[in-house]
């Protein structure tokens, strides 16, 4: 990974996207998200925050100027692009008949051929036994020999996270990556991805739905409202009940425990 360096990061400057005649985003410039933390991207529905990571990854058509580490993506084509600023995106595509070990070697481009049971570019040990590892970490080790099409959703989810960081990118662009897990992986992937992000030194920019995991486990938020980003910043700072009821049109306190966990507690809806 690039070592971390002045003004490195992932910045997004005077970027417009449309949908047809509707306008998305409109001239917006981001915060420049770091290497070695986890920022949340967060809004209601319809803020654009899909939209931005889309944009961001080169899958849709945008005005402005996106760089990471100076580097100008736009420059770049997708195949190219996508080695540096990898995006994950919150419908996997639909389950194959192929195994997860398969599928994470598929991920590097090291696809065994299913002819006769052998490989077309047979896989080194090594490359085997960093797919298992990743598992491993995800806790899904279990699951190398069973074919996708096997699978829940949320196990489907977890490999394409192990598929992702086994392609060694410099930035994730992870669009709602905790959608389909249940509360004990919510909590086990965020702080994972967080350890992920520090050992190697990545920018980690993922869409949150759920505030108190962004406000506990996440060291950014960058909020985004009618297309616009309109904080950000630490989570405890960010998340204050005036933005919480600009944005949500909740009334809502924020609640601190005995060791020193933050909570949002909503109160009414305006």
């Amino acid at each position: 990974m690039t070592a971390d360096k002045p003004f490195s990061g992932l910045i997004a400057q005077n970027l417009t996207v449309h949908y047809g005649r509707n306008t998305v985003l409109d001239d917006l410039t981001t915060p420049c998200f770091p290497h070695g933390r986890i920022c949340a991207l967060l809004g209601p529905n319809g803020s654009g925050k899909s939209t931005l990571l889309r944009a961001i990854s080169g899958l849709l058509p945008t005005k402005g100027c996106i760089t990471l580490d100076g580097l100008q993506l736009g420059s770049l084509r997708l195949p190219e692009r996508s080695q540096h600023c990898l995006y994950l995106p919150q419908a996997l595509p639909a389950p194959v008949n192929i195994t997860a070990l398969e599928a994470m070697l598929a991920a590097k481009r090291i696809m065994p051929s299913r002819q006769g049971q052998s490989f077309a570019d047979a896989p080194h040990e090594e490359d085997i036994q960093a797919s298992l590892d990743l598992l491993k970490q995800f806790n899904i080790a279990h699951l190398a020999l069973r074919e996708l099409n096997e699978l829940s959703g949320g196990q489907r989810q977890l490999i394409g996270l192990a598929q992702a960081l086994g392609r060694q990118p410099h930035a994730l662009l992870l669009d709602e990556p905790l959608s389909a897990l249940d509360l004990h992986y919510q909590y086990a992937v965020t702080k994972l991805l967080t350890q992920i992000t520090r050992t190697n030194n990545l920018v980690t920019l993922m869409v949150l739905h759920d505030l108190n995991i962004a406000l506990n486990l996440c060291d950014l938020v960058c909020v985004l409202h009618e297309g616009q980003i309109i904080a950000s910043g630490p989570p405890a700072e960010v998340l204050t009940p005036a933005l919480l009821r600009t944005v949500y049109r909740v009334e809502a306190r924020i609640e601190t425990t005995a060791d020193n966990h933050r909570f949002i507690v909503i109160t009414d809806c305006i």
